[in-house]
């Protein structure tokens, strides 16, 4: 099971709308400064998610929760996702250059095959994100933020 921490945004009947921060691992490593990966991090538009959760129990805004979805749906879907072109760019490669005899068509083919696995990919994930198994859940539930009280004295005050 792969768990993530995430931020309830708000509840009504029955489903939990929480947002997760994308968490990258560029910041903390000692060579970040010259780091290519940390430029291209910050060059992408999004640095949290929104997603919607069945919860039983009601759930207050600004409480944390921790989802969980099975390591088996991950693979599943990024295989999914990276293998299905990958797989069309060599095959249709691989046909076009039987066919043709040229480095051109077998080109051209894995530009087809690639693009034609990608829009395969796109039509499948819609079905197989309906699964109830691929949807994640709520594993454990922390205190909601206004139940929680901290009071700090300062050692001057004590006198």
């Amino acid at each position: 099971m792969i768990k993530e921490w995430a931020t309830v945004v708000s509840w009504r009947d029955g489903h939990a709308l929480v947002s997760c921060d994308v968490k990258s691992s560029c910041s903390s490593c000692a060579s970040r400064a010259g780091c290519g990966s940390r430029v291209l991090n910050k060059l992408g538009p999004q640095t949290e998610h929104t997603i919607s959760v069945p919860s039983r129990e009601p759930l207050s805004v600004g409480q944390k929760v921790e989802l969980g979805i099975s390591e088996g749906s991950l693979l599943t879907s990024a295989l999914l996702v990276y293998m299905t072109p990958l797989l069309g760019l060599f095959v249709m490669a691989a046909v076009f250059q039987l066919l043709f005899s040229s480095d051109l068509a077998a080109f051209a083919g894995g530009v087809l095959g690639g693009i034609g696995g990608f829009l395969i990919a796109r039509g499948l994930s819609p079905r197989l994100a309906t699964r109830d198994t691929w949807q994640p859940v709520i594993l454990s539930v922390g205190l909601p933020p206004d139940l929680l009280r901290t009071e700090t004295t300062s050692p001057d005050a004590s006198r």
